[in-house]
């Protein structure tokens, strides 16, 4: 293995929280090695569809069949959907797993990761998410509250943009805002007949990583409501690690970017007690290097962080770094969807809606909120997305009709629908797990990820509820043909898999403690979704940036604090 020069730090993965903790070190002074396995993606110039339209591709933008066939298991959850998608999502078969449950893992395997497809959604947890675990004996207790965090939710608002209005929820608190979208017609009708028929629910827009004002983001210009963010945004008008945080990181002057590097084991010194470095295979070259840092972190998505951790064995740590619990690999959670209801009505049709809004509406957790009027048979609870809107013209083909009639029909689009799916919670269970399979493996030689994750019975009574609930506001607001639907679908389908070296109090029960450092390495830091010891119903990126940033700032301040 070639030795490399040490680095004050080194960060593994580029994606949401990759590049949070890329841009908090270097802005803090440190010489930061950033490490991406996958290949380089420079903001705007490595974005080929951002300008195209369907009539630009051969299937007009359907991926072709042969092409579904490198992304079997992420086609099951429905990714990539179109053409312009596909680059961002990992040849299946190029990277293999091993599944002894159903588990749909959806990765990008290049700078920048999933924040160049992730859905922007944007909320802060409560202590209400904070405090769950503890108040119902379940798994182990935060050891955090919301006051900890809460700053730093603010840090990274204010740097990304979110637009959203405040509402004054106690479980979804209020944070700093861009001005927010806009409802349609038929979404505001919504809104009012829930204030109307219910004292506990409140539909608001959604709160989405855009900007919407004139405020200065450094290089970012305000969303055009293209709605073709999936592409990379050559605007950057959402936030991204391409568009945002990697290009600070980069300004500083102190951050090398390596793409290419599959970090797959982090070295323990038994006699310094601490990590010194990470080995790393070179993609292409399959050259080894070992690169030596006095800080790493931990940001590759919870399953790579977690099989990082779980290879990197030593005679201290023979069950992987930081293991003495036990609970590494395990805890596996993600949110679980498609439960809901639509419904169409007659009216508005007068009315439409301009631009294409790159966002829907949210209606927060009314559940189990800590009171008896709330309280239900299924632990914690979801919110819904989704929104209002009227279809096109598309199936007005012309084998289907002719004549002044026809063009007439093809003026007026057809009526509005309302749809809303639910987001539910799932408990951290600790039988649901990855293992690694040494007698499978991949391209590199390294180990394959095996999963063993289901939902379980408080998930599945759940989503009867969101169904039923979603079904009675509709028809309570007057919609008419309403339509529910049930489809479990497999874990893994939100894309918000997490909890894999969950946040503790007691290095016995968990992997990391309150600075998301591993408790018995305290200069390595786990700060991506691996880390989340519950996973609320809310969308968690906003928590993973808002971790890694206060983390981050945590390990400057340390690695100071040996300096002087």
């Amino acid at each position: 293995m070639k030795i490399q020069k040490e680095y004050d730090a080194i960060v593994i993965g580029t994606g949401i929280s990759g590049g949070w903790a890329a841009k908090e070190l270097c802005e803090n002074g440190l010489k930061t090695l950033v490490l991406e396995r996958g290949r380089m993606i420079e903001h705007i110039k490595d974005y080929p569809y951002m300008y195209k339209d369907a009539w630009d591709f051969e299937l007009r933008g359907q991926t072709s069949l042969e092409d579904k066939k490198k992304q079997l298991k992420q086609n099951r959850a429905g990714y990539p959907s179109k053409e312009t998608e596909r680059a961002w999502f990992v040849n299946d078969l190029k990277h293999p797993y091993n599944e002894t449950k159903s588990f749909d893992w959806i990765r990008g395997y290049h700078v920048g990761g999933r924040s160049i497809t992730w859905a922007r959604q944007s909320y802060r947890l409560s202590d209400l998410d904070f405090e769950a675990n503890k108040k119902e004996g379940i798994a182990v207790d935060w050891p955090i509250r919301y006051k900890d965090i809460a700053p730093w939710y603010s840090h990274v608002e204010d740097y990304i943009g979110v637009s959203g209005e405040k509402e004054g929820l106690p479980q979804l608190p209020d944070g700093v805002f861009e001005p927010p979208m806009e409802m349609n017609c038929v979404e505001r009708y919504m809104k009012e007949s829930l204030s109307k028929n219910y004292k506990d629910r409140k539909l608001i827009i959604g709160r989405t990583a855009h900007i919407t004002s004139g405020k200065n983001y450094e290089g970012r210009n305000k969303c055009q409501f293209r709605r073709r963010c999936s592409r990379g945004c050559p605007f950057g008008g959402y936030f991204s690690s391409n568009a945002s945080t990697l290009p600070a990181a980069e300004r500083t002057g102190n951050m090398t970017l390596r793409p290419h590097s599959i970090a797959h084991e982090i070295i323990y010194d038994d006699t310094l007690k601490r990590a010194t470095g990470v080995k790393v295979i070179d993609a292409e070259t399959k050259e080894t290097f070992v690169f030596n840092a006095k800080i790493i972190f931990c940001c590759a998505s919870t399953i790579a962080s977690a099989s990082i951790l779980m290879q990197s064995k030593s005679k201290r740590f023979p069950n992987g770094l930081g293991n003495d619990s036990g609970e590494l690999g395990h805890n596996i959670m993600d949110h679980h969807m498609r439960a809901g209801a639509s419904g169409k009505t007659d009216g508005y049709k007068d009315k439409y809606y301009k631009g294409r809004r790159p966002n829907g509406i949210y209606l927060p957790r009314f559940r189990n909120l800590g009171d008896k009027e709330t309280k239900q048979e299924f632990l914690r609870g979801y919110g819904y997305q989704g929104g209002a809107s009227r279809g096109d013209v598309s199936g007005l083909i012309a084998e289907y009709g002719y004549g002044a009639e026809f063009k007439e029909k093809m003026l007026e689009p057809p009526g509005w629908r309302m749809h809303l799916g639910g987001f539910g919670e799932c408990l951290p269970y600790h039988d649901n797990k990855i293992t690694l399979d040494y007698n499978k493996l991949d391209e590199w030689g390294l180990p394959t990820v095996t999963f063993d994750v289901e939902w379980k019975e408080n998930e599945l009574k759940m989503r009867e509820d969101m169904m039923q609930q979603a079904k009675e506001m509709l028809e309570k607001a007057g919609f008419k043909d309403v339509k529910t639907y049930n489809i479990p679908g497999s874990p893994g389908i939100g894309i918000h898999e997490m909890g894999t070296a969950r946040m503790g109090r007691d290095p016995k029960t968990s992997v990391v403690n309150g600075n998301n450092q591993i408790h018995t390495v305290p200069n390595v830091y786990v700060t991506d979704g691996a880390c989340m010891t519950s996973s609320a119903c809310q969308n968690p990126s906003l928590t993973y940036m808002a971790l890694t940033a206060r983390a981050a700032n945590h390990a400057a301040n340390e690695l100071k604090k040996i300096k002087s």
